[in-house]
Parts: C-alpha cells; sequence; structure tokens
C-alpha cells in the first residue's frame, strides 16, 4: 500500500513539481498532471456544494416508489411481485435502477426522513464518476492536457451540471456508459495480455449500465462491435490468442449480464425472456406528451426527426460544438489513433442517428442522449488539444487557450445567474434563454417548484377567501408538493389541480410551472396571468409562477353545476367571466350551459351571440384552446355557419390533431351535408391517431350504415380498418384477432 502510495506521489506531484522548477521538459508539460487532480477534486465539491439548492426532479417520486417496490421484492424474497409486473400505467419494472435501489436501501437501512438530499448527493458522486472516466479516456488517447479539458468542459455544461444535481436516472447511464467504454478502449489496447483487473472492472461496468436501464446492453454491443474492428487491425499479432480473447470477451458480457439480472426484479423472473421484453417493448410504453418546441405545442410521438439534434445543437456550449468540429477537421493530425477516435465518434453519434432514424418518442430536450455527451465532450477536447498542438508559435498557443476562455464565458455567466437552473441553458445559436421562452420548453424537469413552494410557505396569508383552518395550495405536481410542505402540515394543505382546471378546483395560492403553457398564451400576454404574486425566473423570463387567488365565483359555478342548478351556476360564471374574461373553466362552463338551453329551445337563439362574444373574448388571449374554438364551431354550426365552423375544426386538428371534439363535429357537419365519404374520412383520421374509443366505434359503424351496408357489412369494413390500423403500430397479435373475427363474420353471413 505504502509503495502504491508513494508512487502515485511521484507520478502526481514529484516528478511534475521538478519538472517545473527545472524549467525543461520533453513531450507534455507534466503539470498537467496535477492540474488533473486538483480539477476532479473541485469538480466533486462544485457538485455536492452547488446540488444543495437543487429542487426534485419530475419524475423521482415515481423511481422512489418503484424502489420501494423493489426493496420488498427482495425483502419478501421474491413473493411481493409488484416490482416485477408491469401494467399499462406502470412499465418501471422494465427498468432496473439499481442506484436508486442502493441509495433506497440505504434511506431505508438508517430512518432518514429528509431523503431527497441523499439521493442527489449520490446522483452528484455518480455525475463525477463519469467526469473521472471521461478525463482518464480522454488522457488515454490526448494526453494530462487533454484529461483536464475534457473534465473542464464537461463540468461547464449547464446542461450536463444541471441534471448532475438530481437526475438518477439519465446521469448515471452517462457515467456508466463512458466507464464501460473507457475499459473497453483499455481491454483491446491490452491485447494480446488480458489484464484481470481490466476484465473485472469492464464486467462490472456493463454490468452497472445495464442494471440502470436495459440499453445498458448495448455496451455489449459496442465491446463486440470494436473487438472486431481491433481485431481485424492487429490480426497478426492476436491470431494467435483469438480463442483466449473470445472466451474471456463472452466471459465479460455474461458475468456483467448476471450481475445486472441479480439487483432487476424483473429479469430475475425471466433471465432472458424478460429482458428481452423489456429490450423491445420498452417504447410501447413511452407516454406522449405535448410540449413548446419551435413556437408549438407538439406531440412528443410525432415530432420533426430533427427534434434531438437540433436540441442539442441550440443547448450545447459553443466551445464544446467548435471543439468537435475541430477534432473531426484535425483528425487527420492523429491518423495513428484512428481507432480511439472511430470509438468516440461512434459513440457519440450512432445513437442519435438511432433515434432520427427509428423516429422515437422524445422529450425533455435531449436528456435520453445525454449517454453520448461524454463522448462528445471529449472530442472536443481532442480538438482543442490538437488545434494548441498543432501551432508552433507560444503566442498562437495563448490565443487559442484565450479563445477557449472566451467561449465558456457564456455558459459560466449563466449558471452563475441562474443558479440552480443551470440546465435551463441555451447557447449563442438561440440568443440566450429569454429567446427560447415561448418556442422551446425550458424547466422540464420542475426544479423550480422548491423555489416557488419555500415562496408560499414563507409569505402566504388567509384571507377572506380562504375555506378552511389550512391554506390550501394547488399544483398540478402534486408528489413533489407534498415534500415541500410535508414540515408544515399545521399551516398548509395541498391539492392536486391541473393548469386548465384551475378554475373548478379549491385552492388559495397555485403554483404553476411555465412548462406545457401555450405559447399562444405568452405571445398575447395572458400567461402570466393578472393574479401571478410571484415568479421564479430564469434570465428575465418565468419558469414557474405562484397565483393568489382573487375570487372563487368559477368554483362556487362549477359546483352549482354538478348539483345542476344551472340558474346558480349561470350567475356565478357570469361573475367570474366579468372578473377575469380568460378564465377558461368559467368561459367554457357558461358557453356550455348557453349552448344547451340554445339546442332545447330555439327560440333562445339570441344565446349564440352571446356565446360568440364570451369566447371571443377569452380567444383573444388563448387563440388556439382547442375547448373554446371547438366551442364556437358548435355555435357557429347552430347558427347555420356550417362551413365556418368546418374551418375551425380543421384549424383546431391543426393545433392538436389528437384532439377528439374536432373529428367528431367535423364528422357530424360532413354526415348532416349528406358527404358520407368526408364523414368516413375524419373519423378514419381519428382512429390513426390512436385515439380509439366506444364513440369512436359507434360513429364509424352509423357512417358505414348511411353508406348502405347492413350491420354484418358494418362490422366487417370495421373489423378490417382496426385490422390496418394495429398493424401498422406492430400490434400484429391484435390486428390478427381482428382479421379472424372479420374471417368469422363472413363465414356466418355464407351459412345463412
Amino acid at each position: 500500500m505504502s509503495s502504491c502510495i508513494g508512487k502515485f506521489a511521484t507520478y502526481f506531484f514529484k516528478e511534475p513539481f521538478s519538472e517545473l522548477k527545472s524549467k525543461q521538459h520533453e513531450g507534455e508539460n507534466k503539470i498537467w498532471r496535477p492540474v488533473f487532480l486538483f480539477v476532479l477534486a473541485l469538480s466533486l465539491f462544485g457538485l455536492l456544494f452547488l446540488a444543495k439548492d437543487a429542487g426534485i426532479s419530475g419524475d423521482e417520486f415515481f423511481h422512489v416508489h418503484h424502489s420501494q417496490d423493489v426493496f420488498n421484492y427482495y425483502k419478501t424474497f421474491g413473493e411481493d411481485k409488484t416490482a416485477a409486473t408491469p401494467t399499462e400505467s406502470n412499465n418501471l419494472p422494465y427498468y432496473s435502477q439499481s442506484p436508486d435501489t442502493f441509495i433506497h436501501l440505504l434511506i431505508n437501512t438508517f430512518g432518514i426522513e429528509d431523503y431527497m438530499p441523499w439521493r442527489h448527493a449520490l446522483c452528484n458522486i455518480l455525475a463525477w464518476i463519469g467526469i473521472l472516466y471521461a478525463g482518464l479516456l480522454a488522457r488515454r488517447i490526448g494526453g494530462w492536457r487533454a484529461a483536464v479539458l475534457t473534465c473542464v468542459l464537461l463540468f461547464l455544461s449547464p446542461r450536463f451540471l444541471g441534471h448532475s444535481f438530481n437526475n438518477l436516472k439519465d446521469i448515471p447511464f452517462a457515467s456508466a456508459c463512458i466507464m464501460s467504454i473507457y475499459y473497453i478502449v483499455k481491454f483491446l489496447d491490452g491485447l494480446p495480455k488480458i489484464k484481470i483487473s481490466t476484465a473485472v472492472m469492464l464486467a462490472l461496468s456493463i454490468a452497472f449500465a445495464t442494471s440502470i436501464r436495459v440499453g445498458g446492453l448495448l455496451m455489449v454491443a459496442y465491446f463486440g462491435l470494436f473487438a472486431i474492428v481491433y481485431y481485424i487491425y492487429k490480426r497478426k499479432s492476436l491470431k494467435p490468442v483469438f480463442f483466449k480473447t473470445l472466451i474471456w470477451s463472452l466471459g465479460i458480457c455474461i458475468a456483467g449480464y448476471i450481475l445486472a439480472v441479480l439487483v432487476w426484479p424483473y429479469a430475475l423472473e425471466g433471465p432472458v425472456s424478460n429482458v428481452y421484453d423489456a429490450f423491445t417493448n420498452m417504447s410501447k410504453f413511452q407516454i406522449a406528451i405535448r410540449q413548446v418546441f419551435e413556437g408549438k405545442m407538439q406531440w412528443s410521438d410525432n415530432l420533426p426527426w430533427y427534434y434531438s439534434p437540433k436540441y442539442m445543437l441550440m443547448t450545447i456550449p459553443l466551445v464544446v460544438l467548435l471543439g468537435f468540429l475541430l477534432s473531426m477537421v484535425l483528425a487527420f493530425n492523429n491518423r495513428k489513433k484512428w481507432f480511439y477516435y472511430l470509438v468516440l465518434f461512434f459513440t457519440a453519434l450512432f445513437p442519435i442517428f438511432w433515434i432520427v432514424i427509428d423516429r422515437s418518442n422524445v422529450y425533455g430536450g435531449w436528456r435520453h442522449l445525454l449517454f453520448t455527451y461524454p463522448s462528445i465532450v471529449i472530442l472536443a477536447a481532442l480538438g482543442w488539444n490538437s488545434l494548441i498542438e498543432l501551432v508552433r508559435n507560444r503566442y498562437a498557443k495563448w490565443a487559442v487557450a484565450l479563445a477557449m476562455c472566451l467561449l465558456c464565458v457564456h455558459p459560466v455567466a449563466h449558471c452563475i445567474r441562474n443558479h440552480p437552473y443551470e440546465y435551463v441553458y441555451f447557447n449563442q445559436f438561440v440568443g440566450n434563454v429569454d429567446n427560447a421562452y415561448g418556442k422551446y420548453e425550458l424547466d422540464y424537469y420542475y426544479h423550480s417548484l422548491r423555489e416557488a413552494s419555500e415562496w408560499v410557505r414563507d409569505n402566504a396569508k388567509k384571507d377572506s377567501l380562504t375555506s378552511g383552518e389550512k391554506i390550501k395550495v394547488g399544483c398540478w405536481h402534486i408528489h413533489p408538493l407534498n415534500y415541500y410542505f410535508k414540515d408544515d402540515t399545521a399551516h398548509f394543505e395541498t391539492a392536486f389541480v391541473r393548469w386548465a382546471e384551475r378554475g373548478a378546483s379549491d385552492w388559495d395560492y397555485l403554483i404553476v410551472c411555465t412548462t406545457g403553457i401555450g405559447p399562444d398564451m405568452i405571445a398575447t400576454g395572458a400567461y402570466p396571468p393578472a393574479n401571478t404574486v410571484y415568479q421564479v425566473k430564469v434570465d428575465d423570463v418565468p419558469v414557474c409562477i405562484v397565483l393568489k387567488r382573487k375570487q372563487k365565483y368559477d368554483l362556487q359555478g362549477s359546483e352549482a353545476m354538478k348539483k345542476g342548478d344551472l340558474e346558480q351556476a349561470v350567475t356565478y360564471l357570469n361573475k367570474a367571466v366579468e372578473a377575469e374574461p380568460d378564465n377558461e373553466t368559467a368561459v367554457i362552463s357558461l358557453s356550455e350551459i348557453y349552448l344547451k338551453q340554445a339546442m332545447r329551445d330555439t327560440l333562445r337563439s339570441e344565446l349564440l351571440p352571446k356565446v360568440t362574444g364570451i369566447l371571443d373574448n377569452f380567444l383573444k388571449c388563448n387563440p388556439l384552446n382547442e375547448n373554446a374554438n371547438i366551442m364556437k364551431a358548435n355555435c357557429l354550426l347552430m347558427s347555420g355557419q356550417a362551413d365556418e365552423a368546418l374551418k375551425l375544426c380543421e384549424q383546431t386538428i391543426n393545433t392538436n390533431y389528437k384532439y377528439e371534439n374536432s373529428y367528431n363535429l367535423a364528422a357530424q357537419i360532413k354526415l348532416a351535408s349528406k358527404d358520407v365519404a368526408g364523414a368516413e374520412s375524419y373519423l378514419i383520421r381519428l382512429l390513426n391517431t390512436g385515439r380509439l374509443s366506444d364513440n369512436l366505434v359507434k360513429s364509424l359503424l352509423t357512417v358505414f350504415r348511411y353508406q348502405g351496408l347492413d350491420e354484418a357489412g358494418a362490422y366487417s369494413k370495421l373489423y378490417s380498418l382496426l385490422e390496418d390500423y394495429y398493424r401498422s403500430i406492430g400490434e400484429d397479435e391484435l390486428a390478427d384477432q381482428y382479421d379472424e373475427a372479420q374471417t368469422q363474420l363472413m363465414q356466418n353471413r355464407f351459412r345463412q
């Protein structure tokens, strides 16, 4: 042990400072060795220190709950199979999430109540491990200066840094992947000799990656691919040890696989079949969500192919992007190291190309691709390092270093101004966060809920509208909210409140993340609303707001509607609309009551202009609101303006192609005008959005009967449509069932 410490001290301190003292050195300056250690130490301290202020990420509580399920699985020796049973609403059994399980075990063992800081500390340490191994891989290729540059660039990347505070899924996976890549390179570099410690660490790295998510098996594929390329390159020297290397390689992969399975309940229940099932079925359980991209609300399963690449280009610091380009341009100067560059470029770019080609369902920027980022940063560091080596003039070298430093100013300044919201970063291509506001999602992981909650705890006061002993705080993200208020339940109670339904819910203060707010509301100035009492800002734009209730007429009107007291409901809702013309609950509810009254009593047609006026005032603030536009389309239809109503339906479909009411109303309009084919077209378009429902089935059957088909013919056509639909989305088993049902139906018909 003492000899190892002595060698370490000599290599990292004695030799560098002796060289510095002598002012003579050959090759790379040894002073970069202790600088590397210093940067590593500073990175670890920085991560642990900065993360103290971080909030809870949007997914954390789902993983906390699953960790308890995993804990129960092992505690009961597999009898409690909740952690190993995927359901339609829960795909977490497909994840092993070993870091979550580890920290949950620690928290349970020591009875830690305030457990989030411990989860975040583990995330910091695992992020630091990623920085460490990225630096070590860069050192292996470009020397200690390249290693230092890698660590600095990775730490100063706001998106990576911000996720390092609390993302215990994507950050550990990124670290496990770069760790695996490092040991793959080290293992192949050592051939024909095989170092047992390297083989063990490679197996552990593969196990670590796979134990976080099944995509870690990609490291096995990387190992196989790079091993084949390396063997072809050095086949003369490696041919004698081919079978020995093959056996060791298979052993490493099998060992890594077994270790991953041991900490993964779903895999333990079926070590081969369930892992394959997880690998092939994960995408089927991804939830499609609407998010702001390019100034429009778009569904995550129907984004432009360039979503991920564009997000990366907008949010990676220019110093990294330029360094990456330099590494591509200057790669010819490092031809002897072509294999290392192949590994880095492939691991950096292949997953991005795959997501583009596969049209994967992605959201939340490019956090799903964070595992590619260490390779990107290593290449960027190598690019800058190669440029420094290429220029001979001393002052030119200093100019390159100065250029790097100047390019780092933008991300560093952002981090200083906006801590702890480092990850809400956009580079100069967009022109800072202010220019991204209303065009792209900002705090999509809801870090700002903590600051907003703390403000409410410190400043909220009861008033005449407070209905109980406690102040009621509402939020869509109820689990983090409960955690933030867990120590002050004597004064506060929490409630689940959706933004669009806020008027029909009881709350005194409402915390709203800007994520998911329509760009049209931001453009018209309707957001933040007039009753905003606090804003959490990044630069000069709100990422989270706190609303204080100014009236409860909307709530009282909604409650009266539920009781069937429409007269009282109209009274309250009119007061709410008068106080807040952009109150969605009041506007939609009041319009619905008036339209139903006009439908029942044609003598009350004077209500239609009144409804139109209410809706038009609301649409000035929320011009793309689907509910209001379809309500207006109904109003136009009842006023005899079918063509205008149909145009509004099409406009709403363009705004939100999954909004069912727009298709249904358009089909009704077409059917009323005897355009049966047009009605069928709208309903089939609705079917192809995946919005299959009993109402849609009934509507299709009605249209088929209008086409002259009898009951058997109508059902036969329906089954044919459903078969085609399910085949188009890869659900062959369901498609076969409808094919069989169609065949059976026709056979029964012929028998008759």
